[in-house]
């Protein structure tokens, strides 16, 4: 028996919702039923919230920020809760990692770490209040004295997908409550527990009321969280289609939004770039969450002579990965981790399966229409044959890809690589360019400076060399319709904070004879 077979909700309270600091009934019996991605079986049961549970959310939260004592207090207290929050959360790790893959099919050896990244970030922003220009002195042209000031944006709706709820939690509510804002998070209907999780934690460190409120609901409920005019601020991660909508509501009412939305992103292999590395290095990541990363590397662009050799070393690399069971006890380190040391085929489950039933069944309709555009199927494109429950799809590669057909050009969310052929250089950086996203993006190179020249024509919002990487200490985000904004760094926390312009006649105490 694996650990799959163990069934283990670490949570309480999931007949309710966490608002105004309390556990409150909802205004229905609507239930979500979340479903185990290995076993196909219920996993746990969750309230879902109506129009009624929404007004109520937000509600406690303008309360909070118009009336309570968390916009008021010192930048450095608020970072107190934040170290602390993330302190609980590493204490509930265990939890996370047995939640996480159940809701997302991620493999145990990645969720064990979704706590330590989340108490990451948590700290991250806590060490800004010392840091931050909260207020800059100014010299008015007209004389006098100026001040810019930061101050809170004001009640922000945080909405997040299923795919890597903690870490995504922690990303938006840490600059969030850093900033002095209050919260609603919606959690996606697929993967609430991480929310219920992050509740507990609040009360535990005793968040004062209002200032964190989380419910789970599904797309047409949650559009009533954007349209509310007391909720000054969207932040949502999710696919582009969503977010585009969000952001003619949030137009409509002038409502300020981040998007980080999808992705479909291109690795650049140059010529001298060693192939079978190359491969080894894009299969392996592509095993994160199953490929159900906005930032992956989907689509591989290699000069035409050098095709062919691609296709094969990603097929026969993308092969090996043993997708199964994710608590299997062989996936404690993850296909990451066994990447930097060098055994990138463990013999412990390196992928999961899909999220749910619908994520598979549209994985497999994205692998059919490539087949019938002529897309040549090198490796995968069914179900494992040993896996008959679970929302199992086999790791998958096409080569002599049209970067016009529509596996090249739309957003997957699965273990799906598409080689494409270039002419050149040059055609291989048009070929990145020519999608509507811009998330992501590597270049594969021995020349360093080769590597920087390429990735400065690339029009994404990161570029990795030689590799999958991204510092969220850097920011997150990307060009066109990937997004608005970013996540994590300083630049995370700008997005939650309005400047204020003071005109005074003369300097405050805290800047006398104070040269700037």
């Amino acid at each position: 028996m694996t650990l799959a077979n163990e069934i283990n909700v670490p949570i309480q309270h999931t007949d309710r919702f966490f608002i105004g600091g309390e556990w409150v009934t909802p205004s229905s019996d609507a239930k979500i039923n979340v479903i185990d991605s290995h076993s196909e079986e219920v996993y746990l049961t969750v309230a879902e919230a109506q129009a009624a549970d929404i007004d109520r959310a937000v509600t406690a939260a303008k309360e909070a920020f118009d009336n309570g004592p968390w916009p008021r207090l010192t930048h450095a207290k608020r970072a107190e809760y934040l170290r602390a929050l993330g302190e609980e959360v590493v204490r509930r790790s265990a939890d996370i990692a047995q939640m996480w893959p159940r809701e997302s099919g991620v493999i145990i050896g990645v969720a064990n770490g979704a706590a330590f990244g989340a108490r990451h970030t948590f700290n991250y922003y806590a060490d800004l209040a010392d840091t931050f220009p909260w207020e800059t002195p100014r010299h008015p042209s007209r004389g006098g004295f100026g001040l810019v000031v930061k101050e809170p944006v004001g009640v922000v709706g945080a909405i997040i997908p299923w795919n890597a709820p903690m870490g995504l939690i922690s990303m938006k509510l840490a600059p969030a409550l850093l900033a002095g804002c209050t919260v609603i998070l919606k959690c996606s209907p697929e993967a609430p527990g991480e929310g219920y999780l992050i509740s507990e934690a609040a009360q535990t460190v005793g968040l004062p009321a209002g200032v964190l409120n989380v419910l789970t609901a599904d797309r047409e409920v949650s559009e009533l969280l954007v349209r509310d005019p007391r909720v000054d601020k969207i932040t949502f991660t999710g696919s582009t289609a969503a977010g585009r909508k969000i952001a003619s509501i949030c137009g409509e009412r002038i409502a300020r939004c981040t998007l980080e939305l999808g992705g479909k992103s291109a690795a650049v292999v140059l010529d001298d770039a060693d192939i079978e590395s190359t491969a080894q290095s894009l299969a392996m990541a592509e095993c994160l969450l199953s490929g159900q990363v906005c930032a992956s590397l989907t689509r591989i662009v290699v000069s035409r002579p050098r095709h062919d050799e691609m296709v094969e070393a990603l097929a026969a690399a993308f092969s090996k990965v043993r997708v199964g069971d994710p608590f299997d006890p062989g996936t404690q380190m993850g296909p990451l981790a066994a990447e930097r040391v060098g055994d990138p085929f463990d013999p412990g489950t390196q992928m999961g399966p899909l999220a749910a039933e619908r994520q598979r069944t549209r994985v497999e309709g994205y692998i059919a229409k490539g087949v019938e555009t002529g897309a040549v199927l090198a490796t995968g494109g069914g179900r494992p044959k040993d896996l008959d429950r679970g929302w199992y799809v086999e790791p998958t590669v096409f080569g002599n890809v049209d970067n016009r057909s529509v596996i090249a050009q739309e957003e997957i969310f699965g273990p799906v690589l598409s080689v494409i052929p270039a002419e050149d250089e040059k055609d291989a950086v048009r070929i990145a360019n020519e999608t509507i996203y811009g998330l992501h993006g590597a270049v594969f190179t021995n020349d360093v400076e080769r590597a920087r020249e390429v990735a400065g024509q690339m029009r994404t919002g990161a570029i990795g060399h030689n590799g999958f990487k991204s510092d969220f200490d850097m920011g997150h985000g990307g060009f066109k319709q990937s997004g608005i904004g970013r996540e994590g760094g300083v630049d995370g926390l700008l997005p939650f904070l309005e400047s204020k312009a003071m005109l005074l006649d003369g300097p405050t105490a805290a800047y006398q004879g104070i040269e700037f």
